[in-house]
């Protein structure tokens, strides 16, 4: 049940927000926040971070859809006890799925975080980043996942 919240959570802060910023913006308009530092602006971003792959969808709803379904065959690989780690695994899920519907919907993800000195991102960006990070701390100086792996045959 925590997997269903959790990623359910951050898939609706993240589609929310950005539906409020469709119906305020129109494309490339931004709203200052704190001056010459960060605004709100709403990009359409046809590919990845940094707008890498731009224009190709294809290869994002296959990359997209297999990291989702990664995603979820680990969650159930891992047990009930594990809150942190599924909790991480989470973030990772409900920002792959915001963004994937976001392509699927529009044919571009909605990014609008604009902090002048980055690229513009999202909420779904945030959980991912978050949960990729923190899976890294956890990979190179925990070992939880080493024990469910090790625990589920591999």
């Amino acid at each position: 049940m925590d997997v269903l919240l959790y990623t359910v959570l951050v898939v609706a802060a993240d589609q929310i927000s950005k539906h409020m910023v469709k119906l305020t913006l129109e494309p490339f308009q931004s709203i200052p926040i704190i001056n010459n530092f960060f605004d709100i602006t709403y990009v359409q971003n046809t590919g990845a971070a940094f707008s890498i792959l731009r224009g190709q969808m294809l290869f994002f709803y296959i990359t997209s859809t297999m990291v989702i379904a990664t995603l979820i065959y680990i969650l159930t690989k891992i047990s009930a006890d594990k809150h942190g780690l599924r909790f991480v695994f989470c973030l990772i899920l409900g920002g792959a799925i915001g963004n994937l519907i976001d392509r699927l919907r529009f044919g571009y993800v909605i990014d609008f975080l604009d902090f002048k000195v980055w690229p513009v991102f999202n909420i779904a960006d945030i959980a991912i980043v978050v949960g990729v990070a923190v899976l890294v701390y956890l990979i190179l100086f925990k070992d939880e996942l080493l024990e469910v792996f090790s625990k589920s045959g591999r």
